[in-house]
C-alpha cells in the first residue's frame, strides 16, 4: 500500500475538477479566494497596529500615573 498521493493521481483529480467546474469558474473562485486572503492579511496587520497603539497609550498612562504619585509623596 502507498501512503501518499502520487503526481498522476493529482493530475487526474485536477482534470476532473476542471471538467466539472470549467476554467472560467475556477479562475473566479481563485481570484475571490485571493482577495479574501489579502483582506484577511490586511485586517490582521491593522489589528496588530491597533494593539501596539493601545499598548503604547497604556504604558504612557502608567508612566504618567507613577510620576503623579511620586510628586504627591514629596
Amino acid at each position: 500500500m502507498m501512503a501518499g498521493i502520487s503526481i498522476w493521481q493529482l493530475v487526474i483529480i485536477l482534470g476532473i475538477v476542471v471538467l466539472l467546474f470549467g476554467t472560467k469558474k475556477l479562475r473566479n473562485i481563485g481570484s475571490d479566494l485571493g482577495g479574501a486572503i489579502k483582506g484577511f492579511k490586511g485586517a490582521m496587520k491593522d489589528g496588530e497596529e491597533d494593539a501596539k497603539s493601545i499598548e503604547k497609550k497604556e504604558s504612557e498612562t502608567v508612566n504618567t500615573n507613577t510620576a503623579t504619585k511620586e510628586e504627591t509623596k514629596h
